[in-house]
C-alpha cells in the first residue's frame, strides 16, 4: 500500500500478553519501530508517541480482560497507533485523581497528543482504539 506521495506505508504488529509487564516491551518496540523509520525525527515527538503507545497498552491491560495487540502504521508523516483488546465497551475519559494517585489522566493525554482518537468496536470481541499523530510540523503538544 501506498500513500498519495507514494511513500510505501511501514506496518508492524506485537502480540502482547495483557499483563502489566508487557508495557515496556510495547515502548520498546514503538522506539525501534519509529527509529528505523526515520533518521530525523525529533526526540520530543518520539517521546509523545511513545506516550500514546504506553497509555493505549495500559488501557488495554487495565480494562480488557486478556491479551492485546498493537499495531504501528506509518505513511509518512502519520503515525497510526493501535491496540485491539478483548473488551467491548468504549473507553471513556475520567476525572483526573489529584490525591489518591488513581489515574483519570491517560485518555485525555492520547487526545490532547493525537491528531484522532477513534474508536472501532468488534461486536462482542472486542475493539481496536487508533490514535493518529503528526511526526512533522505542526504537531499538538500538551501544554504544562
Amino acid at each position: 500500500m501506498e500513500e498519495p506521495s507514494g511513500l510505501p506505508v511501514r506496518s508492524q504488529s506485537w502480540e502482547l500478553t495483557g499483563l502489566r509487564r508487557a508495557l515496556g516491551p510495547a515502548r520498546d518496540h514503538a522506539r525501534q519501530f519509529l527509529e528505523a523509520g526515520s533518521d530525523d525525527l525529533a526526540e520530543d515527538l518520539l517521546q509523545d508517541a511513545l506516550v500514546v503507545v504506553a497509555e493505549l497498552v495500559s488501557n488495554a491491560i487495565r480494562h480488557a480482560p486478556g491479551p492485546c495487540v498493537l499495531t504501528l502504521s506509518q505513511d509518512g508523516g502519520r503515525l497510526l497507533v493501535s491496540v485491539r483488546d478483548g473488551s467491548a465497551s468504549s473507553p471513556a475519559p475520567r476525572p483526573p485523581d489529584l490525591s489518591a494517585g488513581g489515574g483519570g489522566f491517560g485518555w485525555h493525554l492520547v487526545q490532547r497528543l493525537s491528531e484522532r482518537v477513534e474508536v472501532y468496536t468488534h461486536g462482542e470481541s472486542g475493539k481496536t482504539v487508533t490514535a493518529t499523530l503528526v511526526l512533522v510540523g505542526g504537531v499538538k503538544r500538551c501544554e504544562v
